[in-house]
């Protein structure tokens, strides 16, 4: 899984603070909830990923209520819900929100694409209990955040997770991504108008949106990719299948209790 701190002109020094803080948060989240992996990961973990990059999971901690606490602050820090975002699937209200990280050259973010992503959508959100939001977080410098706005254009033409699926249809690095290429790329996941893609690719507006969720990365501490909160509770990594359907399945219970409480 690539792993980089934030380039010295992407943060200013409050923010790089406030990020600091935010990775300490985090580590200790992480740490608390890793014993909760069990059985979850030893079960669901295949011999092509053991002693693969992936890093712990969190799946169903006992926790206090400070980590609650913290949780839930995380999940307000980064839960959108925009109406009509291109970049989300799922109803704009489901009780389960995931929001993913993630960058077009990361070959990890991809498994995640092709192998689990199908199965949540069609298991959690096409029942509208999850809603996926995902946010452009480049590492790889040039190449990727071309890439990053490319997938905001196509969203401009409701094509989003079309290029966003065949971009991660295998894993392309450097002139892969070139500006040719996201065209070819983008004819081919349906996007009409591809003058239209090309005005979108370079504009401010692509810029503005990149730099959007990239800050709140930072601001979370966000060093590697995939990262994921699932109601505010962090995975990291191209998990198994299962952990994060355990995930799903947990975040959907407590919001149901919360809801039962709340009446």
């Amino acid at each position: 899984m690539p792993s980089s701190p934030p380039p010295p002109s992407a943060a200013s020094p409050a923010r790089k603070l406030a990020a600091i803080g935010a990775v300490i948060a985090l580590v200790v989240a992480v740490v608390a909830i890793a014993v909760a992996v069990g059985k979850a990961v030893e079960g669901g973990r295949d011999a092509g990923r053991t002693g693969g990059p992936e890093a712990a999971a969190s799946v169903q901690p006992q926790e206090d209520a400070a980590q609650q606490k913290m949780f839930d602050r995380l999940a307000r820090q980064t839960t959108r819900r925009e109406h009509g975002d291109p970049l989300a699937v799922g109803r704009q209200d489901a009780p389960v929100l995931l929001v993913e990280y993630a960058d077009y050259q990361c070959s990890f973010c991809g498994r995640f694409t092709r192998e689990t992503q199908p199965e949540l959508i069609k298991k959690y959100v096409d029942a509208g209990t999850l809603r996926i939001e995902f946010r452009n977080f480049t590492l790889y410098g040039a190449d990727s955040e071309r890439a990053a706005r490319a997938s905001w254009a196509a969203g401009r033409q409701g094509r989003f997770w079309q290029l966003h699926d065949e971009l991660y249809a295998k894993t392309r690095k450097g002139d892969a991504l070139a500006e040719d290429e996201l065209v070819r790329m983008a004819r081919a996941s349906g996007v009409t108008d591809l003058g239209r893609f090309r005005t979108d690719l370079h504009s401010a507006a692509a810029d503005r949106a990149v730099k959007r969720d990239q800050d709140e990365g930072y601001e979370l501490g966000v060093q590697s990719t995939p990262s994921f909160l699932i109601n505010g509770r962090p995975v990291s990594g191209a998990q198994p299948t299962e952990v994060f359907t355990q995930a799903v399945e947990d975040a959907a219970a407590r919001a149901a209790k919360n809801r039962a409480a709340a009446k």
